[in-house]
């Protein structure tokens, strides 16, 4: 159970995306966007170059998920949401 409650989280979440996960995805013509945080579950999306990549899922895994993990807590899960999938968070 994650000691922060999704408000918490907000801020810390979207300030290491902006700051230092999207200029490492922009290096490759990709981007990320925070959807949503939801019971300490962190919704993104990829975009730009980053759609269709094969590589996405490595780098959501070990870019995104290191990044936040090492900065707020090793539990945070982060899920890539799909275009088109933003208002069906609870589906995936």
């Amino acid at each position: 159970m994650m000691p922060f409650s999704d408000e918490d989280l907000k801020l810390p979440v979207s300030t290491i995306i902006e700051n230092k996960v999207a200029p490492m995805l922009a290096q490759d013509g990709g981007a990320i966007s925070l959807i949503d945080i939801k019971n300490g579950k962190v919704f993104v999306q990829l975009q730009g170059a980053c759609v269709g990549c094969s590589a996405s899922g490595s780098t959501l895994k070990y870019v995104v998920e290191k990044e936040l993990k090492a900065a707020i807590h090793p539990e945070l899960e982060i899920i890539n949401v799909p275009q088109g999938m933003e208002n069906s968070l609870e589906e995936l």
